[in-house]
């Protein structure tokens, strides 16, 4: 399973109903974006970039 707190595109943002985030689709959610991702799509994310890559 991808870790979203490793991800580029992965922030915070303090809504306390939407309190996680993706960049790169974006959106807010209550669960991480990888599986939100893979609830919708069936697939594991395919837009993760490691933050240790930057």
């Amino acid at each position: 399973m991808i870790n979203c707190n490793k991800c580029k595109y992965f922030y915070i943002t303090w809504e306390a109903y939407q309190p996680k985030g993706c960049h790169y689709f974006g959106f807010k959610s209550k669960k991480l974006p990888s599986l939100v991702v893979l609830e919708t799509s069936g697939k594991e994310c395919q837009a993760y970039r490691s933050k240790d890559a930057i």
